[in-house]
């Protein structure tokens, strides 16, 4: 019995030992602001201000977190997840992030990329043949649209930089002729949360469309990295969902990442609202008002109840800000972290460098891998640090990294259209940066 006693406390004390190891992996440690280098003071008047927009009724809430070396400077989690319901925002709240999901695309596109399972110079109908007789549409004197061949293939490189001549639908790019023609085939913008075909299914379709412009002639924002999804699915032979999960988020710890959510998530999904100036509505006291509960790019979203179909790698992920923040850290680590290889350093180099100086671009600003990558800080205009990359999403969020800071930044919010009036982006940048004092 003794030794049955003893046996049993040695096996409770290694399961202890394990789940404390598991849960430091998984969670940044809380710094005071002071040996980070930054004041805390100044870091308090930023939560104030951050305060003052929910104050205000511009947003329902938000997830701040600021991390340097590696630790929490700041994090906070402010105002109401679903006011209607009185269910307050908390720092583990899911967020639909948008656009946020096309830098982890790009990761595991450049995780094929190292095992030789595809090159990024590969033309996309190697993947889809499609691809291989798509055109572009050339706008006559008559205001329609001539179909004429792509003067090169379209790589998996021009995807990765939104140069591929792809737009997004009836909704950014090309003429009002190439918008009808997409909308007519049912491509209304980013959102595919309710669609029934898989994504591959929909990426061939999209060949047979008049393209927006030449490859590699001008930044368009379109379906690029929702094609690369497809292309993942391709190379790997698994669906979008297994590999995302196998090869970046089980290794990062990132429980609570993924395309649509489980029932018992379903509870800490925060409530998409909007602008209410946006919408043709009255003024009122609150200058938001919940989204509808339909399921469309304007609407609260079937990340919940839906086909569960088409895994949208260019916006379709659910994440909070922890989990974001530990791919980030990985990306400034050089491509590991606590332990888990995702790429190699050179890799993660290439993907925050710019490949399209040849094309404008936002002032001060290229494009890498997934990412946009600052050059000219005067240029921009605003704080940060040359090498900086980042990007956002359509339901108001943003982030960045700046790797001469050593800085990870992640905001997130739950707002579609939101009010002219609306500058927290603004705010949050120049209150972190402001409060870096060594």
């Amino acid at each position: 019995m003794k030794n049955y006693r003893q046996g049993h406390q040695i096996v409770l004390l290694v399961l202890f030992i394990l789940s404390s190891t598991i849960s430091h992996a998984q969670d940044f440690q809380r710094t005071r602001p002071e040996r980070l280098g930054f004041d805390s003071d100044r870091l308090d008047h930023l939560d104030e201000s951050l305060q003052d927009y929910i104050n205000e009724g511009l947003i329902a809430g938000s997830v701040a977190l600021v991390l340097r070396n590696g630790r929490i400077a700041y994090s906070s989690a402010k105002g109401m997840q679903d006011i209607e319901n009185d269910i307050p925002m908390e720092e583990d709240t899911i967020f639909r992030i948008a656009s946020q999901t096309k830098a982890i695309v790009s990761t595991a596109i450049m995780i094929l990329h190292e095992r030789g399972q595809l090159k990024i110079s590969d033309p996309l109908s190697m993947y889809f043949p499609a691809w291989a007789d798509a055109k572009v549409g050339v706008l006559n004197d008559e205001g329609e649209l001539d179909l004429v061949d792509l003067n090169r293939s379209i790589t998996l490189r021009d995807l990765l930089t939104h140069t591929s001549g792809i737009g997004y639908g009836n909704w950014i790019g090309g003429t009002e002729a190439h918008r009808a023609a997409w909308s007519e085939a049912g491509f209304n913008g980013w959102y595919f949360a309710s669609e029934e075909e898989p994504i591959g299914e929909l990426v061939t379709k999209m060949a047979s469309l008049p393209q927006f412009e030449q490859p590699g002639v001008q930044w368009i924002y379109g379906y690029n990295i929702d094609i690369l999804g497809a292309v993942v699915e391709v190379a790997s032979g698994q669906p979008l969902d297994d590999f995302l999960s196998q090869e970046i988020f089980e290794p990062l710890g990132m429980d609570d990442t993924q395309f649509f959510l489980p029932q018992d998530k379903a509870l800490r999904l925060a409530k998409v609202y909007r602008g209410v100036f946006n919408v043709g509505m009255n003024q009122s006291d609150q200058n938001i008002e919940p989204a509808p509960d339909v399921g469309s790019r304007l609407g609260q979203g079937q990340y919940i109840d839906g086909p569960r179909t088409t895994f949208s790698g260019g916006a379709g992920l659910t994440s909070t800000a922890s989990d974001y923040a530990k791919f980030l850290q990985m990306t400034l680590n050089g491509g590991e972290f606590n332990g888990a290889r995702i790429l190699g350093p050179k890799t993660v180099e290439l993907m925050v460098t710019d490949h399209i100086a040849h094309i404008g671009f936002n002032p001060g600003s290229g494009m890498g891998l997934g990412f946009s990558v600052l050059k000219d800080v005067g240029a921009r205009g605003t704080h940060g640090s040359v090498g900086e990359y980042g990007w956002g999403g359509a339901y108001h969020s943003t982030y960045w990294v700046d790797p001469v800071e050593n800085l990870v930044v992640v905001y997130l919010t739950q707002i579609l259209e939101p009010s002219a009036e609306l500058d927290d982006f603004d705010t949050l940048r120049s209150g972190i940066y402001s409060a870096i004092m060594e």
